[in-house]
This record gives C-alpha cells, sequence and structure tokens, in this order.
C-alpha cells in the first residue's frame, strides 16, 4: 500500500484487458500511480478470453506479460469490480476518489443486435456470448447454448471463422452457413483463420455461389477469381477434418427475420438479397426486395459488440462519444471523453482501446491504443501539481466496495489463483486448466 502521506499524480485505469494492461504500465512508468479496476476476477480481457481456447503457446506468452505489468510496484490492482450504473462502484464515484485523471478501457461489454424480429427465440445467439462461454468466463461458462445441426452464421469476419472453428470441430453440427450481407470480395476473416475450417468447405458448393452473384460483383468492378483465389489460399493448409460438416458461403444476402415454430424454437432465418453500389470509395449493400427462407435451426449474429450504455459515459453509433477537437491529440486520433449535451469534454475522463474505437480484434492493436490513451493521459497530468495522496484514495477506494459485498480480488490473490489451476493442469495432465465459476475461482483463493 502507498504511503498515505506521499503525494504523487494518480491516474485510475477502468478495464485490465490489453487496452488497459499496457496503458497502465505505460503510466507507471512515466510516473504515475495507477488504480486499476477490472470487471473480472482475472486480469486479460479478451486476451484471457476472447482467444481461442486452444491456442495455448499464444495465451501463455500474453499471460506472462501480463504478469510483469501486474507486478509492477505502482498498479494497484482491483479485480471482481463493476463500474456503472448498476455495479459496484459508479463512474461518478470513480471521479470522486481525487485522481487526476481517469482511462476508460472497458471494451465492449454491450451486445449488438439487428432488431430482426424474432431474434428472442431460443437456438438465436451473440458470437460473443459463445466465445466468452468456450473460453470460460463467468457466467458464461455455465449457460446452457442449445446449438441445433445447421446454423447460420451472421458475418464474414475472424470472429465467424472462430465460431465456425467451435461448430465444426468441437460441436460437429451438420451444417455451417456464413450469411453475408456483401460480397466475396470484402470478406474480413484472415488466411490463418480459414485454415482451421478450410478442408470441411464445400469448394462445389463455393463456386456455384460465386457464378450466382458474379454479375452484381463485376458490375461495380469486383474481380470475382481473385476472391476466389482468396478463400481458397488456406485449403493447402488446412487442419485435417474431423468431422462431416458441411461449410458453405451465403453472399449478398441481409437477415429480415427469424422464423420459429411452435416450440419458439429457430426454424428458419429469412433473408433479403441484395446488390452492391459504390459509396465514397467503399460498397454499401443495397436491398432489392426478394426474400427467401433458409433451413437452419440455429443464427448467431458474429457482427461485433457495443459499448455499455449504463457505464456512465454519453453514448452515439454504439461507442463512446470523443472529443472532437481534442487538446491532447496522439496520432492525429482523439481519445478524450465528450459530452455532446454541454458540448464540452469530460474534464479528466479518457478513452482508448475498444472503448475509442471498435476493435479488430488484435491485441497488438488493443497495446497500441491503450499506450496512445496513457500519452493522452500524461499530456493532461504534466502540467498538474504532484499532489494527490494515492494512500488516501486506495482506502477510500476500499471503504466504497466493501458495500458490494464482493470479494475484491488483489494481485497476490490473481497468482494464487494462477498457481492453482497450474498445479490442477498438471495434476490433470492437460494444457490448461480454468475453472469455470467465480465461486470455485473465489474458493481457490480463499483456500491459499
Amino acid at each position: 500500500m502507498t504511503n498515505e502521506t506521499e503525494t504523487k499524480n494518480l491516474v485510475v485505469v477502468i478495464g485490465a484487458g490489453p487496452a488497459g494492461l499496457f496503458a497502465a504500465r505505460y503510466l507507471a512508468l512515466g510516473g504515475v500511480e495507477v488504480i486499476l479496476l477490472n470487471r473480472d476476477i482475472k486480469a486479460g480481457g479478451l486476451a484471457e478470453y476472447g482467444i481461442y481456447y486452444d491456442k495455448f503457446k499464444m495465451k501463455d506468452g500474453l499471460r506472462k506479460q501480463f504478469r510483469q505489468i501486474m507486478a509492477i510496484p505502482e498498479i494497484h490492482y482491483y479485480g471482481n469490480v463493476t463500474v456503472g450504473e448498476h455495479g459496484d462502484i459508479s463512474l461518478d464515484e470513480v471521479r470522486r476518489l481525487g485522481a487526476q485523471a481517469i482511462l476508460v478501457t472497458v471494451g465492449a461489454q454491450g451486445t449488438k443486435w439487428l432488431g430482426l424480429p424474432g431474434e428472442e427465440l431460443q437456438g438465436v445467439y451473440h458470437a460473443k456470448d459463445l466465445v466468452y462461454h468456450y473460453n470460460k468466463l463467468p457466467p458464461f461458462s455455465t449457460e446452457d447454448f442449445r446449438i441445433g445441426k445447421r446454423v447460420a452464421l451472421i458475418g464474414v469476419g475472424n470472429v465467424m471463422m472462430d465460431i465456425a472453428h467451435w461448430m465444426i470441430r468441437d460441436l460437429k453440427v451438420d451444417e455451417v452457413i456464413a450469411v453475408a450481407r456483401r460480397g466475396p470480395a470484402e470478406v474480413k476473416f484472415t488466411k490463418k483463420e480459414m485454415e482451421t475450417v478450410g478442408a470441411n468447405l464445400d469448394v462445389s458448393a463455393l463456386d456455384a455461389e460465386l457464378a450466382r452473384v458474379r454479375p452484381i460483383v463485376e458490375e461495380i468492378g469486383q474481380d470475382i477469381q481473385s476472391a476466389r483465389d482468396y478463400i481458397l489460399a488456406a485449403l493447402p493448409k488446412a487442419l485435417e477434418p474431423i468431422s462431416e460438416t458441411r461449410f458453405l458461403f451465403y453472399f449478398l444476402v441481409s437477415p429480415t427475420r427469424i422464423l420459429g415454430n411452435e416450440k419458439n424454437e429457430v426454424c428458419g432465418l429469412e433473408v433479403e438479397d441484395n446488390k452492391l453500389v459504390p459509396s465514397n470509395g467503399d460498397t454499401k449493400a443495397r436491398g432489392l426486395g426478394t426474400k427467401h427462407v433458409l433451413d437452419v435451426d440455429t443464427v448467431i449474429f458474429c457482427i461485433g459488440d457495443r459499448v455499455d450504455e449504463t457505464f456512465g459515459l454519453p453514448v452515439q453509433w454504439n461507442a463512446f462519444i470523443k472529443n472532437p477537437e481534442p487538446r491532447f491529440p496522439v496520432g492525429g486520433n482523439s481519445y478524450e471523453a465528450f459530452d455532446p449535451q454541454t458540448n464540452k469534454p469530460l474534464e479528466n475522463v479518457f478513452v482508448a482501446g475498444w472503448s475509442r474505437e471498435a476493435s479488430s480484434g488484435l491485441v497488438g492493436v488493443a497495446r497500441k491504443d491503450g499506450e496512445n490513451g496513457a500519452a493522452a493521459v500524461l499530456e493532461y497530468v504534466k502540467n498538474l501539481p504532484s499532489n494527490v495522496e494515492p494512500g488516501t484514495s486506495l482506502a477510500q477506494l476500499d471503504d466504497l466496495l466493501k458495500r458490494s459485498g464482493n470479494r475484491v480480488i488483489r494481485k497476490e490473490d490473481v497468482a494464487h489463483l494462477e498457481a492453482f489451476e497450474a498445479a490442477e493442469a498438471k495434476r490433470m495432465g492437460l494444457e490448461e486448466y480454468k475453472m469455470k465459476t467465480n465461486e470455485e475461482m473465489l474458493a481457490a483463493i480463499a483456500a491459499a
């Protein structure tokens, strides 16, 4: 604990994913005392709970970096703490702790839907919830996701590929259909991700689909052969198939309605045909009015996420609003929260990572944006007097969190938990062992 009489600059970082962790390190190395608040027990965010669960080497490498960050004495970790209107502590209460700045890196804790009829049916899910489920993030880890045999995935990015991977290689469903509102030249997944499911791709069906959409995409100058080459480039290094799942693409259609049966279960996905129109150097999909139904029993939206509107910051277009004329820009970007009602920046509140802009999902991108946000914060605080008593603020935070009744997690608790799970993995002969519930993790910490 920092001595209560010592005065320094103090910044609160909210969110301990890659953006928040690397921002905290940047601030601490810049001579700032940091309070790091995290919703989950473990630090890591999507690096812990978003990367495909069997990428053990990648995750181990990231965890080593995160341990080094957590070991920095100037960083004070508070896990199992939710910030927001309905959380353990509100953003306004955080602001009253006396820190000179707050950097919000909470990521996309809200879920983006399209608002289609039938989204409430059993068998309709969001990709984020399923990713959290198979990565064992409480409470998603124990939820019952009933997946059928014919699955429609809305979207054609890397998240869709992760879900397709799970459906094809783990659940071994009969059919997976990737539904894209635009054409084959505009898919967003990487070759590396396609390698995980490429062996299950129905190439003849792909060729038939490309022939169907060829006139539309060639009309705006897109090369159908190049699109085909890109999709098939992963096949030579594709993983050996372990299921009979048929993987399909369906281009130039937008979902309009999800159909249900008498049991309130999904029995079909209605889609509308699209054409492509040029738009500011890009393309937009425009509906043609013709509709038809895909015979599926599960629909999963892989369309990105949104920030939590109950967090306490102004929101527009699924994101926190940034100052359009930043006082402390970094790389030409604004990292300053903004209140459109007063037409002024929110004094001393900054945003970074997914909280600033929708993420590509790459850890390196999140790290860079977190560090850039921290650089903006350092510019802001460098002209402020180093007159905050971090020890007093930490004591005040401890008192505020006592009322929640939740067990607040500190650095030593995380270390005990990691040691326990590592020992269990070794005992069971597993690459990795993760507990599914907060209760299990808290019990392991208490027993240490």
